[in-house]
């Protein structure tokens, strides 16, 4: 069972056991292949040999006037020399046979032979005597005659001889093999070794170590580790979107709980007029729940859908910040035509001005400037203006960054201005800070239309 659960988990293992039973089966095909050739080719050999030594075997087929006496034996002079043969005629019936044919009682051979002899050689036959011989068939034409011959040779020998070149051919083979396993062993490990990279790396990553897959990979490896790295950003893109949209939604509540809470103390109003002035906080905070929701999944750029009007918008933000900041006696003045838009989401619209005229209430001595235009450019303008401190140069670009704030000693998170930039950045607009003609800060947005 454990052995079956590696199996199929090792990737490692696969490749070996396929691989090595490739290169057995090519081997051992190749081996036996040899070994067929080797024995055909010292079949043809003995073949050409006896041919070679045809007058010595007519010789004694002439001393039974089995061929005729022709000069084609004459100029022979070696002495006789006695094989094992037996002659056929046209049918493969045995017609003749040898005396030391006769001797081992093999009266039968060209009937056997005729039951093989279709096949390849070498041929082997198990003859009457029942020992095993290779065959081999002589056939010629000589004055006007056909003569089949089949001279035999005892099998033991030239078996003896294909057992030591098999077993040589084997023995190569196993060498090769045991080459083979340790270079594929290599190769396997060679070629694996970018996997174990990228899983050691892809812990790294999950670990928090990392935040991405590093380059070098081989080609076949490379779009899978971009697409990793791609999911790796996107998954990181979308987390820092879920952080900075709960961030930023705790801080746009703030300021709404902040309005309740001034209502609620607020003695001017009566039970009826609390209660409008909650419920009108609680629509506006719904309606941050979900833009804030909206924007973790979308981001930025899949909300800009939209016109927005921007006076009933300031309007109401105003009313909101006079209630928190009531002990200042802000002097409030917006100056917005009724058909002026914001070219885009009304959340994006609310959270630029939320965040802009809360930082001016907050910060201003008794004076808060809103203004809205369209320039010769043809840009959208929004400026909020205030006659506090103001924002010394040298931090204008740093405050735009999350969690940085230009007045340390209020409360805050050093939220609003980076979503600000965030916003405006997505219309491919700007957002610049300036001196206002009230003495104060001057934060000046710039949108293309």
């Amino acid at each position: 069972m454990q052995l079956n659960t590696l199996f199929k988990k090792r990737l490692l293992t696969r490749m070996f056991l396929t691989s090595l039973s490739i290169i057995a089966l090519v081997g051992f095909a190749l081996a036996w292949l040899t070994n067929i050739l080797h024995a055909q080719n010292n079949y043809n050999e003995e073949t050409a040999k006896l041919i070679s030594e045809i007058p010595k075997v007519a010789a004694e087929l002439r001393e039974h006037n089995l061929i005729p006496d022709t000069s084609a034996w004459r100029n022979n002079n070696a002495a006789p020399e006695k094989y094992i043969i037996a002659s056929c005629n046209d049918n493969f019936k045995q017609v003749w046979t040898s005396s030391l044919a006769v001797d081992r009682g093999l009266f039968d051979t060209c009937e056997r032979f005729n039951s093989i002899r279709y096949e390849s050689p070498p041929y082997y036959l198990t003859l009457a005597d029942s020992k095993g011989y290779f065959v081999y068939l002589l056939t010629f034409n000589l004055a006007g005659g056909h003569y089949n011959l089949l001279v035999m040779k005892d099998a033991q020998k030239l078996e003896k001889e294909y057992a030591q070149f098999s077993r040589r051919t084997y023995l190569r083979l196993g060498m090769v093999l045991a080459l083979a396993l340790v270079l594929l062993i290599s190769a396997a490990y060679w070629g694996m070794s970018p996997l174990v990279r990228l899983r050691n790396e892809l812990h790294s990553v999950n670990s928090g170590k990392s935040k991405s897959l590093s380059d070098g990979y081989p080609i076949e490896l490379e779009g899978v580790t971009q697409a990793l790295n791609q999911l790796l950003q996107q998954s990181s893109a979308q987390q820092e979107r879920y952080q900075n949209a709960m961030n930023d939604l705790a801080h746009s509540l703030k300021t709404r709980l902040a309005a309740v809470h001034a209502i609620t103390d607020d003695r001017s109003l009566d039970r009826n007029g609390v209660g409008e002035k909650i419920m009108e906080q609680v629509s506006q905070m719904d309606h941050l729940v979900k833009y804030q929701l909206r924007r973790a999944m979308l981001g930025r750029k899949g909300l800009k859908q939209e016109q927005t009007e921007i006076a009933p918008l300031v309007e109401q933000l105003s009313q909101m910040l006079f209630k928190v900041y009531q002990d200042k006696q802000v002097q409030f003045v917006a100056h917005i035509s009724s058909d002026h838009v914001f070219p885009g989401d009304k959340g994006d619209l609310m959270e630029l001005c939320g965040n802009l005229m809360e930082n001016a209430f907050k910060l201003c001595i008794s004076q808060v400037s809103v203004s809205s235009y369209f320039n010769d450019d043809g840009q959208f303008e929004l400026i909020v203006e205030d006659d506090g401190p103001g924002v010394d140069e040298s931090i204008r670009q740093k405050i735009i960054q999350r969690g940085v704030r230009a007045d340390t000693q209020q409360a805050g998170q050093g939220i609003g201005l980076a979503v600000c930039h965030e916003i405006i950045t997505s219309y491919g607009g700007s957002l610049s800070i300036e001196t206002s003609a009230l003495e104060g800060a001057c934060f000046r947005i710039s949108i293309p239309v």
